[in-house]
């Protein structure tokens, strides 16, 4: 693509690339120059004028958008994605439902790579994204690319993105409660974590409230209905064969992870029981603000893998703001 100033009068045909005043009347940029522009601009004795010309074989920036975009993205219903108009070399990817962000990282970069004009901006990888959340934005920067870039572009990364769409969709809260426990307490939690669930379109369908005991607890989890269980001690979890984790082995689970490197999140642990999920909350699941708990329930929510090593690669961001009311801040 040739760019630059030229006289008026060998504009015809190309791309104005700044917005003008002439006459009355505003020329946007991006307009392709006719003859009613070119007679109006010297009319108004505008010496040169900046504009851009595709070379032969360059892809108009919407043409180019549009087509990465559908490179992208082959299969939007799958991809549960919808791909927008292109606009000014622009093409939105939108969330069709609530879910967490996939994709192929190295892929995207890949494509990046190919030519500067060329771009895709995501969200981070398992960001939790509800109906009509922006996910990835195609951008062509310049008016044209050379097409020989594009191709390589939508080669090097078809499928890239997606969400992976909400899975399970009931959940059961186990409650412990503990001698001299705040009696707001167990309410406080529990709402929390309804809220929670409510943004994933998670139905809470059974609470269980029961004495901080592992019996009394694996008594519970035994009959507990939802296709995620969910533990929130009234005693925070201090160790793999405290309390809590005890109780999931009681009930017949197993406890795969205790401890997790975010902060705040840091006593999670991850069980299962039959094959299905169990989390045990951190006390931090009682506050509102986003917590290593969100990353896990947000996982296992959509039916993705998580185990040990996933939760370990966590660490990397995972210093997240701490919460205003934690009892033991990180620093005094």
């Amino acid at each position: 693509m040739r760019f630059g100033p030229v006289p008026p009068d060998q504009a015809e045909g190309a791309i104005l690339a700044h917005s003008l005043r002439v006459g009355g009347r505003m020329l946007k940029k991006g307009l392709v120059l006719g003859p009613d522009e070119v007679a109006a601009l010297m009319a108004a004795g505008v010496g040169e004028v900046t504009v851009a010309r595709p070379d032969p074989g360059d892809v108009a920036e919407d043409a180019a958008a549009a087509r990465l975009a559908r490179a992208l993205v082959p299969d939007p219903k799958g991809a549960a994605l919808r791909i927008g108009k292109a606009a000014r070399g622009r093409v939105n990817l939108h969330a069709v439902c609530a879910g967490v962000v996939g994709l192929d990282a190295e892929a995207i970069h890949v494509l990046n790579r190919v030519d500067p004009g060329v771009t895709l901006a995501t969200l981070a990888p398992f960001t939790r994204v509800t109906p009509g959340l922006l996910v990835g934005t195609v951008k062509i920067i310049p008016y044209a690319v050379p097409g020989a870039a594009l191709d390589a572009a939508c080669t090097a990364a078809p499928g890239a993105l997606r969400v992976h769409p909400v899975a399970r969709r009931t959940a059961g809260l186990i409650l412990s409660e503990v001698a001299g426990q705040k009696p707001d307490l167990a309410a406080k939690g529990r709402a929390a974590v309804e809220a929670r669930l409510a943004a994933l379109g998670i139905a809470l369908v059974a609470v269980e409230t029961v004495p901080h005991d592992t019996s009394a607890m694996a008594a519970a989890l035994a009959v507990l209905p939802g296709d995620i269980a969910l533990i929130l001690t009234g005693s925070a979890t201090s160790d793999l064969y405290d309390t809590g984790p005890r109780a999931v082995r009681a009930a017949g689970g197993a406890v795969e992870r205790f401890g997790m490197p975010v902060d705040p999140g840091n006593l999670l642990f991850l069980g299962d029981q039959g094959g299905r999920p169990v989390i045990g909350l951190p006390g931090c699941a009682r506050s509102p603000a986003l917590n290593g708990a969100d990353w896990v329930l947000e996982r296992v929510a959509c039916g993705l893998r998580l185990g040990a090593d996933e939760i370990a690669a966590m660490g990397v961001g995972g210093l997240l703001k701490e919460i205003p009311s934690r009892p033991q801040p990180r620093e005094g």
